[in-house]
Order: C-alpha cells, then sequence, then structure tokens
C-alpha cells in the first residue's frame, strides 16, 4: 500500500460528492392525473432528476388472517410470494368487490401501503428490479422547473411507452431529490510526490465545494449516473462523461477534483435499481475519476 501512494502526484485530492434524500415513484400514466398526484407534489416539487424504467407488474391474488398474522399472497413474473404482516388481536380479514381491508377491534379499517408491500416483496423475491431505460433531468430558472413538468412532454417516455411495454412490466416513474449541498472527500497523503505546504489545494477545494450551484449539482449527478447506469435511450453523457470538454466539469477541473461521486442508496426504494450494465442492488454509487493518469486515481485506483 506504501508503495502504492509513493506513486500518487499530490499529497491531498479531492471529490466531489453527491447523493439523493428523497424520492417519489409513481406509474408513467399518473403524470397526467393531477387528483391522482395531489398526495404526492410536495415531494415532486423539489424533484429535478427522473429515470424511466420498467418494472414487473404485481398482482394480489389472495390474503388471509389467520392468527393475528395476515399474508397477502402476491405474483409477479410467474411467481407467487407470502407477505407476512403482525395484527392486533381482535382483527378479522374483510373483502368487498376484490378490496381487502384489516378491521381492527373497535371497527377502524386498514391495509399496508402499496409501497411497503411492493419493498417486503422485493425483498422477499429478489425479482422486483427497476430496469432503467432513460435518465434526465428539469431544473429550469432558480429551480422552478421539476421532474414532472418535464415528463408531461417528453419525446422519450412517449417513444418508450410506442414502442411496447412487455405485458409482464409496467412503465414506472422515479423522481429524485438531490441534497442542495455537495460533500467533500478529501484524501491525505504523506507519501506523495508533490506537497501542499501552503495549504493551496486544500483552499482550492473548499472553493469549488461552496461554489458548486444547484443547477451544476443537478447537470454533475445526471451526467455520473448517466455513465453509470449508460440507459438504453439516453445518448449525452453516456460514452463522454467524464471529459475535460465537458463545460459542467471546468470548475471541477479547474479547482482540481479528482474525482465526482454520485449516490442512490435510499433504504424505502420498493425495488431494487438495474441496468443492461449494472446488477440489480438496492444501493448504487457511481464513481468517477476526472484523470486518466493513475498517479491522479487515488480515490478508486488503490
Amino acid at each position: 500500500m506504501k508503495e502504492k501512494l509513493k506513486e500518487a502526484m499530490f499529497d491531498v485530492e479531492h471529490a466531489l460528492g453527491m447523493y439523493a434524500s428523497g424520492y417519489c415513484t409513481i406509474p408513467a400514466e399518473a403524470i397526467y392525473d393531477k387528483e391522482a398526484l395531489a398526495s404526492v407534489m410536495s415531494v415532486v416539487k423539489d424533484c429535478h432528476i427522473y429515470l424511466i424504467g420498467l418494472v414487473p407488474r404485481i398482482v394480489l391474488e389472495n390474503a388471509k388472517l389467520e392468527n393475528d398474522k395476515l399474508s397477502i399472497f402476491m405474483s409477479a413474473l410467474g411467481q407467487t410470494y407470502e407477505v407476512k404482516y403482525p395484527c392486533p388481536e381482535g382483527c378479522r380479514l374483510q373483502r368487498v368487490d376484490d378490496i381487502y381491508h384489516v378491521v381492527d377491534a373497535s371497527g377502524r379499517l386498514g391495509w399496508p401501503s402499496p409501497q411497503d408491500l411492493q419493498a417486503r416483496l422485493s425483498s422477499i423475491s429478489q425479482a422486483i428490479d427497476f430496469d432503467v431505460k432513460y435518465i434526465g433531468q428539469a431544473y429550469g430558472k432558480d429551480g422552478s422547473r421539476n421532474a414532472l413538468d418535464r415528463l408531461l412532454k417528453h419525446e422519450t417516455l412517449q417513444k418508450i411507452a410506442l414502442k411496447g411495454i412487455p405485458e409482464t412490466h409496467k412503465l414506472t416513474l422515479l423522481l429524485l431529490t438531490v441534497v442542495p449541498n455537495s460533500q467533500l472527500f478529501t484524501f491525505f497523503n504523506p507519501f506523495a510526490k508533490n506537497k501542499d505546504d501552503d495549504g493551496t489545494r486544500i483552499r482550492a477545494g473548499l472553493e469549488k465545494l461552496y461554489e458548486t450551484s444547484e443547477q451544476e449539482r443537478i447537470t454533475l449527478y445526471e451526467a455520473s449516473l448517466i455513465r453509470y447506469f449508460s440507459p438504453e435511450y439516453n445518448i449525452e453523457f453516456k460514452n463522454s462523461f467524464p471529459s475535460t470538454n465537458l463545460k459542467v466539469l471546468q470548475a471541477c477541473y479547474e479547482k482540481d477534483f479528482s474525482a465526482v461521486v454520485a449516490e442512490i442508496c435510499i433504504d424505502e426504494l420498493p425495488f431494487r435499481l438495474r441496468s443492461d450494465g449494472v446488477a440489480p442492488a438496492h444501493y448504487h454509487i457511481a464513481k468517477h475519476n476526472l484523470h486518466k493518469e493513475s498517479d491522479r486515481r487515488i480515490f478508486f485506483g488503490l
């Protein structure tokens, strides 16, 4: 390890980090239903990143309540799975017009949320995956546009829909809120060739951290995810990120950052994310070195 550290060019290296903190997932057709969207608009208004993808269709097959345990049977991709919930004593199961409810001793109705059901099904089956087909952003002036504003007139979304969705899947949207301040990852290497004796490199990293605008952050996050997932319908950034020719990266190169990192690590997501080139997982960390030289790849090259 020490010999590897001796090969590094600088004793101080910075990486700019970004991550999503909030999300909303909706069926693609729901973007035109204002009434259905009303309950999630408080989240949607801050979502500037969107992912378009395919998720397996889930069918509620049956339910039963025995010994204070609720069993819900759901099928996906030809397989049926059982999701279990504990219930308070005295509850009974009620079914009216194919709609199930759990009725407690006082007569109140209840039922697990669709999102929680899907999340548990995903955990049990390892089959509920969001297959990323396109990644985009909407920001506007000073964040005036959100992802939904863009999706209402989105040619690629319409193209994917018109191409035809397999009967086993449904076209789904994942909207993300990117945390409105960046992270700075700093690596100190006492064995490097060049020393930052006057603190210039430390100050440059801090300046970039605080000078990065929200618009820059959104674009960097989008580009990082596109390069990472390499979605079928994306073109820009897919093979060109990172590059010294990209305007959005100029400040990073000027401040001499060595890497950018974009994360999707949200425990509550009701599916795993995947693409043709990325295996299914709940957590994804897109890490990109900004320099080709091996002596600058200190973060991901050890």
